[in-house]
């Protein structure tokens, strides 16, 4: 069975979207976003009204916003992590939002073809608070032990 990688991040906003403090951020996104989207190994991203997921509402909190996305490899979406314009914008991060009491960012395996739904992506984040890193939720630093656990479920 083929698979891709979803990633879901959220960020709660310093500042709201409009706020002039937000602006190199807000300004930012289409660029960002294009660029995923003409990266190799990129499969597909959520999106509200506009050209992001800006408007998506995360739970109660409207200061909360997230972006969901699926890549063919995590070695694809690392490369446009951090090996691109979005690395800068990265890097200014604690400009934009506040620190998160738990975990923000979440990556798990579906199948080819599949465009995981902000609920599902919500309970593989809640997993991962809950139980640690597994096959089912995990991190950067779980990624390779996730692949061989993930392998030996498939295999």
């Amino acid at each position: 069975m083929s698979r891709h990688l979803a990633e879901l991040n959220i960020g709660r906003l310093r500042h709201p979207l409009e706020d002039p403090r937000s602006a190199d951020f807000r300004n930012a996104l289409d660029r960002v976003n294009g660029l995923a989207e003409r990266m190799p190994g990129f499969v597909w991203r959520l999106v509200g009204e506009g050209n992001d997921a800006t408007d998506i509402a995360w739970a109660s909190d409207p200061k909360v916003i997230v972006n969901l996305s699926v890549w063919e490899d995590a070695e694809t979406l690392e490369r446009f992590v951090f090996d691109t314009v979005h690395r800068a914008f990265y890097a200014r991060r604690a400009e934009w939002f506040d620190a998160m009491e738990s975990h923000h960012f979440v990556m798990w395996w579906v199948p080819a073809g599949h465009r995981p739904s902000l609920a599902e992506a919500a309970e593989r984040l809640a997993r991962l608070d809950r139980e640690g890193p597994s096959a089912e939720a995990f991190g950067w630093e779980s990624l390779p032990r996730a692949d061989e656990l993930s392998a030996q479920r498939c295999g």
